[in-house]
C-alpha cells in the first residue's frame, strides 16, 4: 500500500473521512498530525521495524519531540491524500523527517509541510537513549 517514490520518499495514502473534518467542512488542523503519524509508522514498518518489536527487543520507543508545520491549503471530505516521509538527518538519539500531505489527483489540492523530530527513548523511563544499532545502520544507508 505504501511505496517509495524518487529520492527515497515514502508515501502512504489516507482517505479523508467525515469525522476528520471540522464545522467548516475541511480537515481539522490537528488531524494532519495523525495522518503523519500513520505514515511514519508505515515508513518504519517498510524499513523492517515494528514498533512493538523495538520495544520488546530493544526497550525503546520513538516519541515526537518537535514539529514545525505549515498549512498551505485545506483538504476536504473524501479527498485522497498522499502523506510522505523523507529522512532528513539523525543524531545519536534523534531523527528528523520531512513530511508532506498532498491531495492525489482530483482532490481539493491540500498541502501541508512539516519537519518532525522524533527521539528514541527508553520505554519505561522515557529518557533519551541511543538509537539501536540495526535502526541506525538502516538510516545511515538511506541518508
Amino acid at each position: 500500500m505504501g511505496e517509495y517514490a524518487g529520492g527515497g520518499t515514502f508515501t502512504w495514502p489516507v482517505r479523508v473521512y467525515y469525522e476528520d473534518t471540522d464545522s467548516g467542512g475541511v480537515v481539522y488542523y490537528a488531524n494532519y498530525l495523525k495522518f503523519m503519524e500513520r505514515a511514519r509508522t508505515e515508513w518504519l514498518r517498510a524499513q523492517g521495524f515494528e514498533q512493538t518489536e523495538l520495544l520488546r527487543d530493544h526497550a525503546v520507543i520513538f516519541v515526537v519531540r518537535a514539529v514545525q508545520i505549515e498549512y498551505l491549503r485545506p483538504a476536504k471530505f473524501n479527498d485522497l491524500l498522499m502523506v510522505s516521509v523523507c529522512f532528513h538527518q539523525a543524531g545519536r538519539s534523534w531523527i528528523e523527517l520531512d513530511q508532506t500531505v498532498a491531495c492525489s489527483e482530483g482532490g481539493s489540492g491540500a498541502s501541508v509541510k512539516a519537519r518532525v523530530k522524533i527521539v528514541c527513548v527508553n520505554g519505561e523511563t522515557f529518557k533519551p537513549v541511543q538509537i539501536p544499532v540495526p535502526v541506525r545502520e538502516k538510516f545511515e544507508r538511506i541518508s
